[in-house]
């Protein structure tokens, strides 16, 4: 793969703070925002993490189109290695995130509390009243994570995503407050 793309005239790309991890190698791994040129990048990095339950590439384009200003990826210039991406109804009473993922090789270090304390500021900034995932209820690693972050449970849903696909709800209200 190529080195992406850093900068798009009249977006902003990299969050204030740049880099802040280094990869294996030593390159530095930046938060930033997606572009258009990204997507097969990403739909591979979603398959690797998700596999059979990973978004088809032409969801993930909808995504983009309605979402790319709340979609971020873990970038080293070479691959992703993680992202967020938040959905928000358009009268900001309610944003949801539609998806969080680290590579199971960087998991550990910290990388989904960057990428959702990310998220969470820019929803916060944007006036958003509340924000609600869901989370396989035995992926306690994800769940202690959103814990940590504010997120409370508030239901559980037996086939949420059809037959054996049970999820944990969880909502956090936003305030000026936060991570």
């Amino acid at each position: 793969m190529t080195s992406l793309p850093r900068t798009v005239p009249g977006l902003p790309r990299t969050v204030p703070g740049g880099a802040r991890f280094a990869g294996p190698d030593g390159r530095p791994l930046w938060l930033r925002a997606v572009t258009e040129e990204d997507l097969p990048e990403l739909h591979r990095l979603d398959q690797e993490i998700f596999k059979d339950q990973a978004y088809p590439y032409f969801v993930l384009r909808q995504f983009y189109d309605l979402y790319r200003d709340e979609l971020f990826v873990l970038d080293d210039g070479t691959a992703f290695h993680g992202y967020v991406l938040a959905g928000t109804r358009p009268d900001k009473t309610r944003s949801w995130v539609l998806g969080l993922a680290i590579h199971q090789r960087w998991q550990g270090l910290g990388l989904g509390r960057w990428l959702m304390g990310e998220a969470l500021r820019r929803l916060r900034a944007e006036g958003v009243g509340e924000v609600w995932l869901t989370v396989e209820p035995a992926n306690t690693r994800a769940i202690k994570l959103y814990a940590a972050l504010g997120f409370a449970p508030v239901g559980h849903r037996d086939d949420y995503f059809g037959p054996g696909g049970d999820r944990l709800l969880m909502a956090l209200p936003l305030t000026t407050e936060g991570p």
